[in-house]
């Protein structure tokens, strides 16, 4: 296999790429930004893995636009053959072609003596339709027969079927893909590669091997404050350091899916529109479900949200979402002097309260009736063994 010539770097150093990746919207530390320098120099793919919304994907964006290269993007999911990411062919246009060899094949063996000749001359014919003239790049293809350099963004790979990652190691390492009635195409330009994973699978060693790798977890209070800043919210500095607080201890819930970074900016574009000067429990219990998508996780934060802001507020009951729809019309009276026992202990989601409960011997004996003790000695009440499936009657 004929090298092809490295790629021109990107960034002259470290900072560089960390500057010009600020400038279009990305805020990166140092192991991001070295792990960047480090791709443009080695021209290996970036593997990028952790939880959803902590910028993988927007990283691909801003570095095509910081390198000026144009961005092809392939979506993984489950399912998907390799003729929706490396290539297919347009039988639609073979389908054409044959109608005009079907008028032409007169012509072509009028003048062959026997029918193998005339069977040689036709079959020749063949390679016409399995030529780069009918064939349909998908953006594995595409990224690497481009005339010009491009960033290749592999999208929640983990999401993809083993078989598809198979078909990737040949791209990543060699950055070349075989077609069987062609051969061997090699990559004009070296794209840059970045793949996402949100961790749905563990992705093989194989592939692993063939890249960068590193783990991006939610960014601290410092990093975080300040990625939503430059996103030019509309809400004030003291509010934004609040409602950064205030996410991050919704993520120490055992939530179904943690708020991401990109759902912070959106509630804090939400209460900049709503004109917010003040983070209540009012407040962000009526705006919740900007950050929190799912009805158990949305329970979970409403109990959590007083404690957060003031461990006397109360959230409104209107709030709390029970969805009955029936209109049974009874009070809500019920387990709230027990929920404000909770609140003032911190015993915000009642854990602490349910553990207590499946401690052993916390019922006195009055609890299980007359005649009946707990451990091995139980007794049994008179008359209990005469009830039996054998001395019931069945009707006739």
């Amino acid at each position: 296999m004929t090298t092809l010539p490295a790629s021109a770097p990107a960034f002259v150093d470290v900072e560089e790429a960390r500057q010009r990746l600020a400038e279009f919207g990305y805020l990166s530390d140092d192991r991001l930004a070295t792990t960047v320098f480090l791709q443009t120099r080695l021209d290996k793919p970036v593997l990028l893995e952790g939880p959803a919304g902590v910028g993988k994907t927007q990283l691909a964006l801003s570095l095509a636009r910081a390198t000026g290269r144009r961005l092809l993007r392939l979506q993984c999911y489950e399912g998907q053959d390799e003729t929706k990411a490396l290539y297919e062919w347009d039988y639609g246009k073979q389908l054409l072609y044959t109608q005009i060899l079907r008028e032409k094949i007169g012509s072509i063996i009028e003048d062959a003596v026997g029918l193998d000749e005339s069977i040689e001359r036709i079959a020749k014919q063949d390679s016409v339709f399995f030529s780069e003239r009918f064939l349909a790049a998908r953006p594995l293809l595409e990224a690497i027969d481009s005339d010009d350099p491009v960033v290749l963004l592999i999208d929640e790979v983990d999401r993809a079927d083993e078989a598809l990652e198979a078909v990737l190691l040949e791209l990543l390492s060699e950055f070349q893909i075989s077609i069987p009635e062609i051969g061997t195409i090699h990559a004009k330009h070296l794209p840059y590669v970045v793949l996402t994973s949100n961790n749905t699978r563990d992705l093989s060693a194989a592939l692993k091997r063939r890249c960068l790798h590193l783990f991006l977890d939610y960014p601290d209070s410092v990093r975080e404050l300040e990625i939503i800043r430059s996103k030019d919210t509309g809400l004030s500095e003291a509010l934004a350091a609040r409602l950064v607080e205030i996410v991050r201890d919704l993520r120490t819930l055992d939530l179904r899916k943690a708020p991401s970074i990109s759902e912070t900016i959106d509630w804090a574009r939400t209460l900049a529109v709503l004109g917010v000067e003040e983070l209540t429990s009012d407040v962000l219990s009526s705006t919740l479900n900007v950050v929190v998508k799912y009805e158990r996780d949305l329970k979970k934060a409403l109990d959590a949200i007083p404690r957060m802001v003031d461990p006397n507020a109360r959230v409104p009951d209107n709030l709390h979402g029970h969805g009955h729809g029936h209109g049974h019309g009874h009070d809500h009276a019920h387990g709230h002097g027990d929920a404000d026992q909770r609140h003032e202990s911190g015993d915000v989601d009642g854990r602490v309260a349910r553990l207590a409960k499946d401690q052993p011997g916390r019922h006195d004996q009055g609890y299980y009736g007359a005649g009946v003790t707990l451990g091995p000695s139980r007794a049994v009440p008179p008359g209990q063994g005469s009830r039996s499936f054998s001395a019931r009657k069945r009707p006739v």
